[in-house]
């Protein structure tokens, strides 16, 4: 066997064990749950308003982050419906409410949920029933400016 021939076999090896690497990854951060097992489960929670939440923004427990929203869209009532992923550990009493906030005055919004104290907990797939809506600034202010607070 020639060097050139060596060169060849050792480059081609390491192309298909950067694949691999390459495609495990991939599945790893995709989190297939059929190969990985996922590490997240989903909950759902219903809101009057979600103004400033987006897919990605964090879901809080504590001021801890537990997970966060991976879908947002519209009910057949026309309310808000947020779906997130919370990291497979974390148990949400079936007491507990979901709430939009924001992080300071004009900071990000977030979704909090305040843990309550009931011994059943959501399994996933399952909707939040006690919900806060987002407050809405602008309107409470030109409520304000125009007389409308009593």
């Amino acid at each position: 066997m020639n060097s050139n021939s060596r060169a060849e076999i050792a480059v081609g090896l390491f192309l298909v064990l950067g694949l691999a690497a390459f495609g495990w990854l991939a599945l790893r951060l995709g989190e297939v749950s059929w190969l990985t097992g996922g590490t997240t489960y989903t909950l759902y929670a219903e809101f009057e308003n979600v103004a400033g939440i987006k897919t990605g923004s964090e879901v809080q427990i504590a001021g801890v982050a537990v997970g966060s929203v991976a879908e947002l869209r519209l009910n057949d009532e026309g309310r808000a419906v947020a779906a997130f992923k919370l990291n497979k550990g974390v148990q949400v009493p079936k007491d507990s409410m979901a709430s939009v906030k924001s992080q300071g005055i004009i900071g990000d919004k977030f979704i909090r949920i305040m843990p309550g104290g009931d011994e059943a907990s959501y399994q996933p797939g399952e909707t939040i029933v006690d919900t806060e809506s987002s407050l809405d600034i602008e309107s409470l202010i030109s409520k304000f400016a125009l007389g409308g607070v009593k």
